[in-house]
């Protein structure tokens, strides 16, 4: 079911997503070669708990299945797309690196990520991320009320075209706020006019997942996801608000 944020929800949600961006502006200048991606995370939940937050992804269970999540961010290098667990391993040059956040403010949650690419990479990879952060722009400014959540994956998908990336179709954004994960779905693709129409008090997590060579995933043992071919994937998130007048970026890192 889809619940409408009030206001007062979304001035809490402002408060949360302050404390997102600032996690991950602080990760962006700390992801250096011959850092672990432990550090990293230790480093999120102390900056977490410090600003009075809590993680929303640590302990966090998809199903009720599945194993909780062990970690305070998702690190995902290169070919992972999401939901890599940070190992005791080091970030090296060249990396392409996801870092993926949740954070919990007075019971209310938002939901961000950024890719970053450490020291020199190939013109390839900046191709990606170059693309990859301009179709979350081009989604973005979908949101507005009286648009569909077709309309959201429409002008992403268009922008993935215009970049020569393929959009990672199995792998969505979704309704956030009260929880991490709710409704409703927002593919990365789709057509124009389609779907559920946006309304103010919606909440969104809009995150396009782009690859070089492939849409198509496999998902690991240990519950992240790769791009089926090896090829480098990006992933930029942010959490909106849908208001009379279009939308609030609630996560402006």
């Amino acid at each position: 079911m889809l619940r409408l944020k009030s206001k007062e929800d979304i001035g809490l949600l402002k408060i949360s997503g302050s404390i997102l961006t600032r996690v991950l502006q602080e990760l962006e200048k700390k992801a250096r070669p011959g850092v672990s991606l432990l550090d990293l995370d230790k480093y999120a939940a102390e900056i977490i708990k410090n600003a009075g937050g809590e993680p929303a992804f640590l302990g966090y269970k998809a199903t009720s299945r599945s194993a909780p999540y062990p970690a305070v961010i998702c690190v995902s290098r290169n070919e992972t797309i999401v939901h890599g667990i940070p190992y005791d391993t080091e970030i090296k040059e060249g990396d392409l690196l996801s870092l993926d956040t949740g954070i919990i403010y007075k019971q209310m949650v938002t939901d961000g990520a950024i890719t970053l690419g450490i020291g020199k990479i190939p013109e390839s990879a900046k191709n990606l991320l170059k693309t990859a952060k301009n179709a979350l722009k081009e989604g973005m400014k979908m949101c507005k009320p009286g648009n569909k959540l077709g309309d959201i994956g429409w002008a992403i998908e268009e922008e993935a075209k215009r970049g020569g990336c393929f959009v990672v179709e199995k792998l969505t954004g979704h309704g956030v706020g009260f929880g991490l994960h709710e409704e409703p779905t927002v593919y990365n693709f789709g057509e124009k006019g389609s779907g559920v129409e946006l309304e103010p008090g919606m909440v969104l997590a809009i995150e396009p997942m782009l690859a070089i060579g492939t849409s198509e995933v496999k998902e690991c043992d240990d519950g992240s996801f790769e791009t089926k071919d090896g090829s480098l994937a990006a992933h930029f998130e942010k959490t909106i608000a849908i208001t009379d007048r279009g939308y609030i970026d609630l996560t402006p890192w």
